[in-house]
């Protein structure tokens, strides 16, 4: 391994997952490239590992590191590189130092492990033939507007990751894009001891997330299979059924969105326009 980066995935939450190769690799390694080397040095304390020299590479030093990276290599140095769980590269650093590597001419090989992403898309009960990954969706303003209606018309599964304090907030913005009734599941502290999995429709969600929610979550929303296209004239007329039933224009909506599994803002949208009308 002289001479070569090893991306080497590191438990999620269970220590005993890390495989016996990652274990071995980074009892060889000369220098192991971390995200944080309190939470590294942790986890080589715990597998009694005291040899090699540890070296920040988070998202603000990644690209900085990497000229101190590919010197190491070219002294014919052994590399490992980890993040704080799962597999370096995705949501975490490692992208930017991968590619350096590789233009410098050094090899780069993977120690494969646990990973959040497939774990959660497996348990989901989702389609795994098709899937997408967005992980963290933009905080605010027009990009995540954006993003939230590219998911809602996503016909591959889409995993997601998102904070405690964001999800309610999350999970409302995919409820008022993709209806009431598209299914998700959210995974939580997946292989630690309160690991929990909700399963259900986004209208549920809302519902279950009203709880004290803590940990690592990843969403997993059903792709969107409608297979029939359900026309403004279609909309319009349940929509003026229900309207003509003396309700609300929000309780018209959510009604509609309910019945053709439409997004709700969609029947907002259109409820206002029949009341302008």
């Amino acid at each position: 391994m002289n001479g070569v980066l090893a991306l080497v995935a590191t438990p999620i939450g269970n220590l005993s997952d890390l495989s016996p190769r990652g274990l071995e690799t980074l009892e060889k390694s000369d220098v192991i490239a971390c995200e944080d080397t309190r939470r590294t040095g942790s986890l080589l304390q715990h597998f009694g590992i005291t040899g090699p020299r540890m070296l920040r590479v988070d998202s603000h030093t990644e690209e900085k590191a990497a000229g101190e990276i590919i010197n190491c290599l070219s002294d014919g140095l052994s590399v490992s590189m980890v993040t704080d769980a799962g597999m370096p590269s995705i949501s975490d650093p490692g992208e930017r130092l991968v590619k350096k590597v590789i233009e410098s001419g050094h090899q780069v090989t993977v120690i494969p492990g646990p990973t959040a992403p497939i774990s959660a898309l497996v348990v989901s009960g989702f389609s795994t033939q098709r899937w997408c990954m967005e992980g963290f969706l933009p905080r605010k303003g027009e990009s995540r507007s954006r993003s939230i209606k590219e998911i809602a018309e996503e016909t591959r599964t889409t995993v997601l990751f998102e904070s405690p304090h964001r999800l309610k907030a999350t999970l409302q913005d995919l409820h008022e894009e993709c209806g009431d009734a598209r299914q998700i599941a959210i995974v939580r502290e997946l292989t630690k001891m309160h690991e929990e999995i909700f399963r259900g429709s986004l209208g549920e969600s809302l519902g279950w997330a009203e709880k004290k929610i803590k940990g690592e979550i990843v969403i997993v929303l059903e792709a969107n299979n409608s297979s029939i296209e359900i026309d403004d004239d279609r909309l319009k007329a349940v929509l003026r059924e229900i309207l003509d039933s003396g309700v609300s224009t929000k309780d018209a909506a959510e009604e509609a969105s309910r019945r053709l599994n439409v997004s709700r803002r969609r029947a907002y949208s259109t409820a206002l326009d029949l009341r302008a009308e």
